[in-house]
């Protein structure tokens, strides 16, 4: 990908070029990457075979293992810290940010602790607090998050190529926007904190450093010596996902690039839809019980806030669909588990977990059997190719799953009243509904997709 969208041109002047635009590189050209241990790899390759030069001055600077911050992620922020703040006017700084960038580019504003900081983010992911309010409280309490970075290296010129993993693509929320401008200020934070009851609980540094940042957001035109262009995303993974499926036959729709919530929520809201679908194969599609499920839909929907989500005009495009076609329904973005176990999970191995006890229920309570229609397959996997601390990237289920897991023993509601998904998932069928694609090189979210197949028409 990046030796395809960056190039440097000319031999006297060379120019960096990205999507069009080109970039003076009157002096030197520095590179600095952190976020996946992919893109630190991307830096090292970019860097060898297409720049640096035997004795070049250029150093690749690798973060901390397992995207956490450490002792290590700490030394390689202070690294970069140290070479943006010799940049001058003639230098340009070539910035690679993708997902796990937060993490992996800790700078604590002193006197706060590193170990301080991370029990704090870790408190609050537990209590289920979204990855945009994570990094609004990371930034607050960092010397290169929130800009931090951009403002260190000026007045050189700043270019950020960037792989969004954050619903909307806002750019000082990515890897809690280290070369954008903040439009989040200490309030916003104090907010977070205290949304999730942390606010009496919090370091004396914490509250320290709380207590003396600005009350407003930097102003935009402090970083007029940046360029922030974002050349990966979830909507990109989406569109090209949609292209496959097409070609394989499928009549395909993307119902949103959005999706947050709590994933026990998410989960009713797919079984809903995928009902609605069955509904319309078995010839139900108008009706008391469609317009049942279609107003259950269009309240969850408006309970969920999902942003930029137009379920009305997406119900409207299902009621096309027959069953002449096989259905491929798309969507993306980041859902929320919050813990009450000590299993072994991740979010999309609990969603498709969830979504096959919701259909099984659904299926056991249909009394005209239209689901019993219908071939149904749900998968939700994270683009980076890892679903929390496990080896899968997610899993996949269909209605059949409960009762098959209880030939083998297994209680799916009691695995996930454990928060054991992945647990479940090895252990049931030798772990064939795993989602396992290795480290991708690659985070713009994750993906669910649900495949629905007419078995027979009414």
């Amino acid at each position: 990908m990046l030796k395809r969208a960056v190039k440097l041109q000319g031999d006297r002047c060379p120019q960096l070029v990205v999507k069009g635009q080109a970039f003076p590189v009157k002096r030197d050209l520095y590179l600095v990457g952190f976020g996946t241990r992919q893109w630190c790899d991307g830096l090292s390759y970019l860097a060898r075979e297409m720049l640096l030069k035997p004795h070049s001055k250029i150093q690749v600077i690798e973060g901390a293992k397992n995207n956490l911050p450490d002792s290590e992620a700490l030394k390689g922020a202070v690294a970069i810290q140290e070479l943006t703040e010799g940049l001058t006017a003639d230098d340009l700084l070539l910035v690679l940010i993708s997902g796990g960038g937060s993490a992996l580019l800790p700078a604590p504003i002193p006197p706060i602790l590193l170990e301080e900081k991370e029990k704090l983010t870790k408190m609050l992911a537990s209590r289920g607090a979204a990855i945009q309010e994570l990094n609004i409280v990371r930034k607050t309490l960092s010397l290169l998050k929130g800009g931090g970075l951009a403002r260190l290296a000026y007045p050189a010129q700043v270019v950020s190529l960037i792989l969004s993993d954050v619903i909307g693509d806002p750019l000082d929320i990515i890897a809690s926007g280290p070369t954008a401008a903040s439009s989040h200020s200490v309030q916003d934070c104090l907010q977070i904190l205290t949304k999730y009851n942390l606010l009496l609980n919090l370091p004396k540094s914490v509250e320290t450093v709380l207590s003396s940042s600005p009350s407003k957001p930097t102003a935009p035109e402090d970083y007029s010596h940046v360029c922030n262009i974002i050349i990966g995303s979830n909507t990109l993974a989406l569109d090209e996902a949609k292209r496959q499926a097409e070609g394989l036959g499928y009549a395909t729709l993307i119902l949103s690039t959005a999706i947050c919530g709590e994933v026990s929520r998410i989960a009713t809201l797919y079984c809903q839809l995928i009902r609605l679908v069955c509904l319309g194969f078995a010839g139900l599609g108008e009706g008391p019980l469609s317009d049942k499920v279609r107003g259950n839909l269009l309240q969850l929907a408006a309970e969920l806030e999902i942003p930029g989500l137009n379920l009305a005009e997406f119900l409207h495009a299902l009621r096309g669909l027959g069953p002449e076609r096989p259905v491929c329904i798309l969507a993306g973005g980041e859902t929320t588990v919050q813990l009450q176990g000590t299993g072994k999970g991740g979010r999309n191995q609990e969603l498709a977990l969830r979504v096959g006890l919701g259909l099984h229920r659904a299926q056991a309570m249909e009394t005209s059997s239209t689901s019993g229609r219908c071939e149904i397959v749900f998968l939700s996997g994270g683009t980076d190719g890892q679903d929390g601390p496990t080896e899968a990237a997610g899993a996949f289920c269909s209605p059949e799953l409960v009762d098959e897991a209880l030939q083998e023993g297994l209680d799916v509601e009691a695995f996930l009243s454990n928060n054991d998904s992945y647990t479940f998932f090895s252990q049931f069928q030798g772990g064939h509904h795993l989602l396992v694609t290795g480290l991708t090189g690659t985070n713009v979210m994750d993906i669910q997709t649900i495949l629905i197949r007419a078995t027979e028409r009414s």
